[in-house]
């Protein structure tokens, strides 16, 4: 069935299928990560595939599945697919929701949600986009990380009373008014 002759024609790396009449060449598959630094290897989850647990990565992640727990992508990218239904709390570098997010979204960088997006659950990313009929329902912090979380607090020396501006008529005649007594137009002189 194989032909040594045939065998010497495919190139390393490569391996030859057919019956022997216009044998067709395909390359392997790839294992060595990309020559550029800056992308890194995506992995697909597909749309019959159910985990329940806890799911963690060094690589960005594609989901159609179904994914029920907790999803940690800390430096690396998560999409949630057309057909992801999640129901998850999300740590990533970068969130972006096409299909169903049921669960809390913490982004390093960026929180997307396309306009087939569904989120219903708390956003804490520096940045979001939310798309024109994207479904949102939550809170959002846009805390970039090196603000203060709570606000800051305010001694008293530094709160100061309205003064009132010399020759406004107004002013000066609501301030003669007693306490109790509303301010009516009939009062005006």
């Amino acid at each position: 069935m194989w032909d040594k002759k045939d065998q010497k024609d495919v190139a390393p790396g490569s391996f030859a299928t057919g019956t022997g009449y216009g044998n067709t060449m395909h390359s392997a598959p790839s294992s060595s990560p990309s020559s550029s630094p800056s992308s890194s290897r995506l992995v697909n989850i597909g749309q019959t595939i159910f985990i329940k647990g806890e799911l963690t990565g060094t690589e960005d992640l594609t989901i159609e599945g179904r994914v029920e727990g907790k999803i940690e992508l800390k430096d690396h990218n998560l999409t949630i697919g057309p057909n992801g239904k999640i129901k998850a709390d999300v740590f990533a570098k970068s969130i972006v929701i096409t299909g169903e997010l049921f669960g809390n979204a913490f982004a390093s960088e960026k929180v997307e949600i396309t306009n087939a997006g569904i989120l219903k659950g708390d956003i804490t990313a520096p940045r979001i986009v939310i798309a024109d009929g994207a479904q949102f329902k939550g809170s959002v912090d846009m805390d970039k990380g090196n603000a203060p979380r709570t606000a800051p607090q305010v001694s008293r020396d530094q709160v100061r009373p309205i003064q009132t501006v010399a020759g406004d008529a107004s002013v000066q005649q609501k301030a003669s008014l007693p306490q109790s007594a509303p301010y009516t137009p009939a009062e005006k002189r």
